[in-house]
C-alpha cells in the first residue's frame, strides 16, 4: 500500500503522470480501463489512486470506481482528474469521498502538492489502523502450580494450529489472558486481536458492531469481524450473545464471509475464533438460550481455566507480579510482601479469582502508607476493618464444643487450609506447620483428613466421610 495506481483511458496521460511521479521517487502502476483498474486493486491495494472520471471501453466510470473504493477500501485516498471538468463534477466527486479534484491539463507543481498530501494521509490512516489493531495487553502467564502448568501445556499445543478454542472457567480466572497467550504465540501474532464483549453490547446493536454498516450517508463502517481479519476474534462470555446473532455468527464460521448491515456485497475474512464462558453451555442449550450447532462449531478444543482456589500456590507470585505491573503502569509504590502477608493471601477466600486478587493489591498500594513491606493488617478483613484490633471471640461452632472437640475441629480446619494453600503438597505443608512429614501423616489420619486429585494436577484436602 505504498504505490500509486494511475487510471486513465489515454495512454499518453497515464504514462506522463507515472513518469513524473517516479522521477519524484514514487512507485506507480497504471491501468487504461475500469476492468484493469479493479484487477490491479485486487492484486494489491495501492497507497493512492489517481482516477480519470471518463473511461472509454469500460463498464464503470470514475465515479462508479470511486464509490466502490469508498465502500470496500475507504482507507485508500482517491484523486479525481478530468479534462471535461466543471464545478458540478468536482462537487460530486468530493461528495462521494474523493480526496481532491484536479482538472486536465494540470499544473505539475499542483499535482505534486496534492499527491504528497494524499500519500501522507494514506500513511497516517495505515498507522492509525495498525495502532488500533496492535495488541498491547499483557500476555505473560504467571504461576508454577500443577493446575497452571497443565493449562500452559494445553494452550501451547493449540498455538500451532488454527482450531477454534473454547475457554471455560469462573469469572475473573484469566480467560482473556489465556486467549491473548494463544494469539501472541501463534503464527497470527502480527495480526489483530479483537475482543467482542458479548455482555456489554446492547442486543439491538450487536449485529452492527460485529458486521459493520454500509450506508449512503456514512459509507462503509467496518465491524469487529472485519477489523480482526488476519488475526483472532475473541468472543468474551459468548453465552450472552443474542440468539439471532448466534445464527449469523454460525454462518460466518461456515462461509468465512458476511454482509455488512445495510450492504449487499459479501465481505470475506480470515479469522481464528477463540471464545469463553463461565456458564454451563449444555444447560444453556437445553433451556433454549444457546444454539447447539454454534456450540459444536466453537467447542473444537475445550480448555478449562482453573480458579484461584485450584492454584493457591501461585497467589504469592501473582501478588508480587501485580505489584510490579501496577508500579510500571500507574506509578504505585514498589512494595515487598512479608511472608505473613503472603500466607494470609493464600488462605483468603477469592470468589472473584485472579481479578479480585489484582484489585486487592491495587487497593493496598493506593491506600498504604510509605514504601515499606505490605503487612497482613493492610489486607481487607471479613469486616473490612483494615488492621484495627478487635476483641477475640469464638465462632459458634467452636464455642459450643468441649475443649478437646474444639481443638480437633480447629486442627482439622487449620491443616486442611494449609494443605490447600500448598496445592496438596504434604512436604511443604509439614515444613510450614513445623511437623515431621510422618507425624503430619499420622495427625491427618487421626483427624480423618485425606487428599484427593483435582483437575489440572493439584490436590485438595477433604474430610474422609467413610471414617
Amino acid at each position: 500500500m505504498t504505490d500509486i495506481l494511475i487510471t486513465d483511458d489515454e495512454y499518453d496521460i497515464r504514462s506522463l503522470v507515472a513518469d513524473i511521479l517516479e522521477d519524484e521517487g514514487f512507485r506507480t502502476r497504471t491501468a487504461g480501463t475500469a476492468q484493469d483498474c479493479m484487477a490491479a486493486v485486487a492484486a494489491g491495494l495501492p497507497g493512492l489512486m489517481i482516477l480519470d472520471i471518463w473511461l472509454k471501453d469500460s463498464d464503470m466510470d470514475g465515479i462508479d470506481i470511486l464509490k466502490k473504493m469508498r465502500r470496500e477500501h475507504p482507507e485508500v485516498p482517491v484523486i479525481i482528474i478530468s479534462g471535461h471538468g466543471n464545478i458540478e463534477i468536482a462537487v460530486a466527486a468530493i461528495k462521494q469521498g474523493a480526496y481532491d479534484y484536479i482538472e486536465k491539463p494540470f499544473n505539475i507543481d499542483q499535482l505534486m502538492v496534492v499527491v504528497r498530501r494524499a500519500m501522507e494521509t494514506s500513511k497516517l490512516r495505515r498507522e492509525n489502523v495498525a495502532l488500533r489493531q496492535k495488541d498491547v495487553a499483557p500476555t505473560e502467564m504467571v504461576g508454577a502450580s500443577p493446575a497452571h502448568r497443565a493449562l500452559l501445556s494445553q494452550l501451547s499445543k493449540v498455538t500451532t494450529s488454527n482450531g477454534r478454542v473454547m475457554l471455560t472457567g469462573p469469572a475473573g480466572s484469566g480467560k482473556e489472558l489465556a486467549a491473548r497467550y494463544v494469539h501472541a504465540n501463534s503464527d497470527r501474532a502480527s495480526g489483530p486481536f479483537v475482543t467482542v464483549s458479548s455482555a456489554s453490547v446492547e442486543p439491538e446493536r450487536m449485529e452492527e458492531v460485529l458486521f459493520g454498516r454500509d450506508g449512503p450517508e456514512r459509507g462503509v463502517e467496518p465491524g469487529l469481524l472485519e477489523q480482526a481479519n488476519g488475526g483472532v476474534i475473541y468472543f468474551d462470555e459468548v453465552a450472552d450473545m443474542p440468539l439471532a446473532t448466534q445464527g449469523k455468527i454460525l454462518r460466518v464460521l461456515v462461509e468465512q464471509a458476511f454482509q455488512r448491515v445495510g450492504g449487499t456485497d459479501k465481505v470475506s475474512v480470515d479469522l481464528r475464533v477463540v471464545s469463553s464462558t463461565n456458564r454451563d453451555l449444555q444447560t444453556e442449550i437445553r433451556e433454549g438460550r444457546f444454539r447447539e450447532e454454534l456450540y459444536h462449531r466453537l467447542n473444537v478444543v475445550p480448555i478449562r481455566v482453573p480458579s484461584l482456589e485450584d492454584r493457591r500456590e501461585d497467589i504469592p507470585t501473582l501478588a508480587e507480579h501485580f505489584v510490579g505491573i501496577l508500579n510500571q503502569t500507574q506509578g504505585l509504590p514498589l512494595r515487598e510482601l512479608t511472608e505473613d502477608t503472603k500466607a494470609l493471601l493464600q488462605t483468603m477466600h477469592w470468589p472473584g479469582n485472579v481479578r479480585q486478587l489484582r484489585n486487592v493489591i491495587e487497593r493496598v498500594l493506593i491506600l498504604g502508607d510509605g514504601a515499606g513491606p505490605v503487612e497482613p493488617s493492610e489486607l481487607p478483613g471479613p469486616t473490612e476493618g483494615g488492621g484495627e484490633e478487635a476483641d477475640v471471640s469464638l465462632s459458634g461452632s467452636l464455642a459450643s464444643l468441649p475443649l478437646r472437640e474444639a481443638r480437633e475441629l480447629f486442627e482439622r480446619q487449620y491443616l486442611m487450609t494449609q494443605i490447600n494453600r500448598f496445592g496438596g503438597n504434604i512436604s511443604r505443608t509439614a515444613s510450614f506447620v513445623g511437623m515431621e512429614r510422618s507425624a503430619l501423616h499420622r495427625k491427618l489420619k487421626s483427624l480423618g483428613v485425606v487428599t484427593a486429585a483435582r483437575g489440572g494436577g493439584a490436590r485438595v484436602a477433604r474430610v474422609d466421610e467413610t471414617v
